[in-house]
């Protein structure tokens, strides 16, 4: 089945597919909130992983709050700075979520891009995919153009392959090259195979280089083009597939690698057993 078939579903669906398009966690963590009793479908505790529900016509409810069972969007936004990520800030600054129409799908965002940063942003409802995007293991791809003050020289780069330590963990770009210089700041290419808070910012920093702004201008597959900031759009067809196949490819590819250990292990077993047998004659 295609992800575009995914989407256009008709009848009865796993009930944790549909949780985790309401945006409440990845499949198996909607599995979890299963399991544990927290969810009833038309008044009835249901706690089986089988059980399969038609939205929009029955009632859905996870911990006494009904959800609204919606046909998974996908946008793809040029965040423009002074936004944030966050759908909640007691403060009252302007969010992301801010700039579609209110009386949409309930969203959120892909990961995060920090106050001061702007560029592409995955904007979704669609809790399983956004979840399996940023996961570690999946190592989606997001590439930056940077500028920074001063002029990093060789040794700087190469600081920010092999990667630092900070307190809250290892920090490492996946690769790093310089673009132009601009009087005495200079323009940088990054790209990052997981994304951690403020992460290069902190490891310019660490370098001696205050970043000055920071673009982000590709994501996996996807890239920014001509979208203006503050500007948005659905995702095309093939660009949701090949987000699909991006992480599909991974699983699959781990899957394949795992059961050929699991061989490797049992021939090598076997072999410790017989090794020390005598041959009959």
């Amino acid at each position: 089945m295609t992800p575009l078939d995914q989407d256009s579903e008709a009848g009865p669906i796993r009930l944790q597919k549909v949780l985790a398009r309401a945006g409440l966690g990845s499949r198996r963590a909607c599995e979890e909130l299963i399991l544990a009793g927290r969810v009833r479908v038309d008044g009835r505790a249901v706690s089986q992983l089988g059980t399969r529900v038609t939205p929009g016509i029955q009632k859905i409810v996870v911990d006494g709050e009904t959800i609204r069972t919606e046909r998974s969007a996908h946008f793809l936004l040029n965040k423009p700075a002074g936004y944030l990520c966050t759908n909640n800030d007691p403060r009252g600054r302007p969010r992301v979520i801010d700039l579609f129409p209110a009386n949409g799908p309930r969203l959120f965002t892909v990961g995060r891009l920090d106050e001061n940063s702007r560029g592409l942003l995955i904007v979704t409802n669609d809790g399983e995919l956004a979840h399996r995007l940023v996961h570690p293991r999946y190592q989606v791809s997001r590439i930056y153009r940077v500028q920074v003050a001063g002029i990093p020289n060789r040794a700087s780069l190469q600081a920010l392959r092999d990667g630092l330590h900070f307190s809250d963990g290892f920090f490492q770009v996946h690769s790093a090259r310089k673009l132009k210089t601009r009087g005495k700041s200079a323009f940088l290419e990054l790209e990052l195979r997981q994304g951690r808070n403020r992460e290069i910012r902190r490891l310019m920093a660490r370098v001696g280089h205050k970043v000055m702004s920071l673009e982000r201008i590709a994501f996996g597959p996807l890239r920014l083009g001509r979208l203006k900031v503050g500007e948005h759009r659905r995702l095309r067809a093939d660009e949701l597939n090949s987000l699909h196949e991006l992480i599909d490819g991974v699983s699959t590819s781990r899957g394949h690698r795992r059961q050929s250990r699991r061989r490797s292990s049992k021939v090598v077993d076997r072999k410790r057993r017989g090794g020390g047998r005598k041959r009959r004659r």
